[in-house]
């Protein structure tokens, strides 16, 4: 069969559309490809850079929720801390309000006991005086000053109560000592108007005797007449009273003169 050239010429235009067809499908197919793979990246970058976005907000949040959590957790502690010293405040401050109250209950207990005590005080120097004067006159200006001091301290602000009792008991106990002592010492005797130096042994409470300067005369005090007696029958007495009292020698019986015991009426 023969074709002919017209149908030639119509073929081979058709091959070479065909080729030209062929050709362009893929370019035309590969540029939609290309376009979405770019959006599709774009879009991805968007998304990953918006999910860091709220990433980082919700680190900003989780960050502030867990500082105020510490602040929180913080004020409690400091609340708690805060709680317990003034319940420590409270109690120190009861225990003030208690000490005072005390304090306060001790003033008034310490001025009534004043108020008591002070004339219990006063009597005592008072007796201390009184018997001073009715006993056997031994070492009279010494005891006598003494019991003077006592009487110009009571009525002095400046000095407590318990040194004034304190002072009054050391007086008495003084005066107790004296009653079993032997002792001599010099002093002042006055007899028929005359005042003499003299020695002075003094033999507790039992016994007071004196002897001159020179030797010349020996007596003793009487008690029942309250008076002093001269009486050379005591000479040895006293020498030996006064050699044992200046522990000249080892002691020995002394002879001395010693009032009547007298009855005693209730």
């Amino acid at each position: 069969m023969m074709i002919s050239s017209k149908n030639k010429v119509a073929t081979a235009t058709s091959r070479r559309w065909l080729h030209l067809m062929v050709a362009l499908v893929p370019a035309a197919l590969a540029a939609p490809a290309g376009a979405q793979l770019e959006q599709a990246l774009t879009a991805q970058v968007e998304t990953d850079r918006n999910a860091a976005e709220v990433q980082a907000r919700i680190d900003a949040v989780r960050d502030r929720t867990l500082d105020a959590a510490g602040r929180y957790a913080q004020a409690l502690a400091e609340a708690e801390s805060l709680e317990r010293y003034n319940d420590q405040l409270a109690e120190q401050v009861q225990s003030q309000e208690e000490e005072i109250a005390s304090i306060e209950r001790q003033l008034v207990e310490i001025e009534q006991t004043n108020r008591e005590v002070q004339p219990l005080m006063q009597q005592m120097v008072d007796t201390l005086a009184q018997f001073i004067e009715l006993d056997i006159p031994f070492l009279l200006e010494e005891r006598t000053n003494r019991v003077q001091n006592l009487r110009n301290l009571m009525p002095r602000a400046d000095v407590t109560i318990s040194d004034k009792y304190r002072l009054i008991l050391e007086a008495y106990q003084i005066e107790l000592e004296y009653g079993h002592t032997l002792e001599t010492y010099e002093g002042r005797l006055t007899s028929g108007g005359v005042e003499r130096t003299v020695e002075f042994a003094q033999l507790g409470r039992v016994s007071l005797m004196y002897r001159t300067l020179d030797g010349s005369e020996t007596g003793y005090w009487d008690a029942e007449k309250e008076e002093w007696v001269a009486d050379e029958s005591y000479r040895e007495a006293v020498e030996e009273a006064i050699r044992v009292a200046k522990r000249d020698g080892a002691p020995d019986l002394l002879t001395v003169p010693v009032p009547a015991p007298q009855e005693v009426r209730s």
